[in-house]
C-alpha cells in the first residue's frame, strides 16, 4: 500500500494548503479581505510618483 508522505488536512479549502504538513499552517493569520482594499498615504504617494515618472518619461521622449 503506498501512502503519501503528508497527510491532507480536511478543513483547509485549497488543494495546495491541504496537502502543506501541519507544522507550516500552524502560524498562519487569516487576514480579513476588507484590510486589504484599504487605500494608504503609501498607497496614495506610489500612484502618484508612477503617473509622474511616466509623464516625465513620456515628455522626454517627445521633445
Amino acid at each position: 500500500m503506498r501512502r503519501s508522505l503528508v497527510l491532507t488536512d480536511e478543513s483547509a479549502r485549497h488543494w495546495f494548503r491541504a496537502s502543506l504538513p501541519p507544522h507550516v499552517t500552524r502560524d498562519l493569520i487569516p487576514i480579513p479581505a476588507e484590510g486589504l482594499w484599504r487605500l494608504t498615504m503609501a498607497d496614495a504617494r506610489g500612484i502618484a510618483s508612477a503617473y509622474v515618472a511616466a509623464s516625465l518619461a513620456v515628455f522626454a521622449f517627445i521633445i
